[in-house]
């Protein structure tokens, strides 16, 4: 029997994400997809986020993203909404089909020499106090210490594991395809009393993507050519020359989310922890950003740096996103609706988003870069991403994000340019003690605004603690160093014994 430290069931874009984090971290990982390549049928998602293609700047990764793509301004709340005026280098989305995400991400993987069990898929695990035995549809057998389940909103982990996923069943139901017509068709989106449907012209130029919402509510099979022609002659009156499919699917606003990411060594991420309306174009995101959330934490509680309860911190501080994402597609499938009542909460919407403040506030939300884990009160920045500053050390200028590369966490020691006390913090005041090995220590200086999303400028802290995500767990102000302790033990481990 094959032992890997973490098996990964699903290699889409989370469990490639997931299990390049790990390989960074030297985790001993391995991938089981069901797919012979990493082709898939269809385009499926459109793009990245902002927030996303820090987190894969954070990792050295983002030009390989962004030479393929299209900068755009694509986050929307029921109406387009610019976000670049947002305090980040990556004030914009990317316009990149899911496809070619995938595949980059796997070229990624594969350089990182993470075995993938292809053409298999994890038919069952069973678990004891020392790890996983998970069973493949091919026969074989694998032992991991932990097993993800990034296997899709179907997931076979989550329902084997027996976690609950309560949430709303769908109101409305859509085909969606990429067709090949003879005419060409009006594009663009339209809205009815009972939902949105579109066409647009597909990156090759020569087939249609085709977003149809249906008359009832349908799951289950996929629609034949058949529905989908009939569904295009009632929506506009003809079917363009419909005549072939080389993509055809079905999916509803189901709202659901997995009531907790975690049993014991099985956990969930990506679509496996949530389902919702692909509105608003989140999906692919969040669940790319669940892996950034769990990873170090894996590869810290793998390693006997931290105690397994830190695992504990990813449903903790993920689930509350997944909320909220869930509520807003939840909110934005009701807005989409054409009736008069509907029109006219959509226009109230659109009026509120046009002005500066609302709309700085959701474009933020819909591009990830608003996201704040409770880790306690105090300074605005605890639990917020780190901006990517331009930091001045003594071996020249230096990118935070570019610092974070090694997925090894960060002690910013700045001191304190706004006192003019006598003992005030100077660079190199603080000392990190027993964690010095596994956290990296720069002294630097940074004369420029701290400024936040939503927040706006905030008082430039002494001190600054970044966890390997990029997210800050503790603020030093004033030189003093109350709580670091504290917070190193937390997120980084306890002491070694001597």
């Amino acid at each position: 029997m094959k032992q890997h430290a973490v098996v990964i069931a699903g290699g889409g874009p989370t469990g490639l994400m997931l299990a390049a984090e790990l390989k960074l971290a030297q985790i001993d990982v391995a991938i089981v997809e069901r797919r012979r390549t990493q082709e898939l049928e269809s385009s499926r998602g459109r793009g990245l986020s902002a927030r996303t293609i820090e987190v894969l700047d954070q990792r050295g990764v983002a030009e390989r993203f962004l030479s393929q793509g299209q900068k755009m301004q694509v986050a929307s709340f029921t109406v387009p909404l610019d976000i670049s005026d947002q305090p980040t280098r990556h004030n914009y989305g990317l316009a990149l089909l899911q496809t070619h995400v995938e595949r980059i991400l796997a070229e990624w993987v594969a350089e990182l020499a993470v075995p993938t069990y292809r053409e298999r898929e994890v038919t069952g695990f069973t678990q004891d106090d020392s790890g996983v035995d998970v069973e493949l549809s091919n026969g074989e057998s694998l032992r991991a210490t932990y097993l993800v389940g990034c296997d899709g909103g179907r997931s076979l982990i989550r329902k084997k594991a027996g976690i609950e996923f309560p949430g709303w069943d769908p109101s409305v139901s859509y085909m969606i395809a990429e067709v090949e017509m003879t005419e060409e068709p009006p594009f663009g989106m339209r809205r009815d009393a009972k939902g949105t449907y579109a066409l647009g012209r597909h990156e090759d130029g020569k087939r249609v993507g085709v977003v149809l919402r249906e008359e009832e509510v349908r799951q289950g099979d996929a629609p034949t050519l058949s529905e989908l022609r009939e569904a295009l002659i009632a929506l506009y009156g003809k079917d363009f020359g419909l005549r072939s499919a080389t993509w055809l699917s079905r999916f509803t606003d189901m709202t659901r989310q997995a009531a907790r990411y975690r049993d014991r060594r099985v956990l969930l991420a990506g679509d496996a922890a949530h389902v919702h309306s692909p509105v608003g174009g989140q999906g692919l995101n969040l669940g790319v950003q669940d892996a950034v959330n769990l990873g170090w934490k894996l590869a810290q509680v793998i390693q006997g740096t931290s105690p397994d309860s830190l695992l504990d911190t990813y449903h903790a501080e993920r689930h509350p996103v997944g909320a909220r994402v869930l509520k807003g597609t939840m909110a934005q499938t009701a807005l989409g609706r054409g009736d008069a009542r509907m029109d006219a909460a959509r226009d109230y919407v659109s009026e509120l988003l046009q002005m500066s403040e609302p709309r700085r506030r959701f474009a933020a939300m819909m591009s990830g870069l608003d996201i704040h884990y409770d880790l306690g009160t105090g300074h605005p920045l605890l639990g917020r991403r780190m901006p990517d500053l331009d930091l001045v050390t003594e071996s020249g200028t230096a990118r935070v994000f570019t610092l974070l590369h090694d997925t090894r966490p960060l002690f910013l020691d700045l001191g304190d340019r706004n006192s003019g006390e006598q003992n005030a913090a100077k660079p190199g005041a603080f000392d990190l003690g027993p964690w010095s090995d596994r956290v990296r220590r720069i002294v630097a200086r940074y004369d420029g605004p701290w400024e936040l999303p939503v927040c706006g400028v905030v008082a430039a802290p002494t001190a600054v603690l970044v966890r390997p995500d990029g997210y800050v767990a503790w603020i030093g102000e004033g030189g003093r160093d109350a709580g670091l302790r504290e917070a190193l033990v937390t997120w980084f481990g306890p002491p070694r014994s001597s």
